[in-house]
């Protein structure tokens, strides 16, 4: 049977996976902070990503919170066998693309005119090189 931290780290990697984000502690790192997290090294973060250790309860929530994924469903895991679920299709966006666009919505409006301005000329660049 494996052990706590070992399942802790199989969903930490999964979930990693699942956001779109690499498997790097280093980015992980840098990202925890900025979703309420205190500062960690990438060793401590490697030391979860392998089921070595666990984080604390605050890094655990950032976490969660960076991979768009609840902490209890993090730390313990979902019972899906106990609940029957019907599959249904929905559009799924990954975690940092969803970071991007809930950064994109604080802008001040003429800062978000100047970022529509340059996906719209991004896309027609697109569309000429076809």
């Amino acid at each position: 049977m494996k052990s706590e931290q070992a399942l802790f780290g199989e969903r930490l990697r999964n979930a990693v996976k699942a956001a779109g984000y690499a498997e790097s502690p280093s980015e992980l790192a840098r990202l925890l902070t900025r979703h309420g997290g205190d500062p960690t090294t990438p060793q401590a973060i490697s030391r979860w990503l392998h089921g070595k250790s666990m984080p604390r309860q605050r890094n655990l929530k950032a976490l969660a919170q960076l991979l768009r994924i609840e902490p209890t469903a993090l730390q313990y895991g979902t019972d899906t066998t106990s609940r029957v679920r019907e599959s249904r299709t929905e559009f799924r966006i990954s975690a940092p693309d969803q970071h991007a666009i809930d950064a994109f919505l604080v802008l001040p409006a003429k800062a978000r005119k100047i970022v529509r301005d340059l996906i719209e000329h991004l896309g027609e660049e697109r569309e000429r090189k076809r």
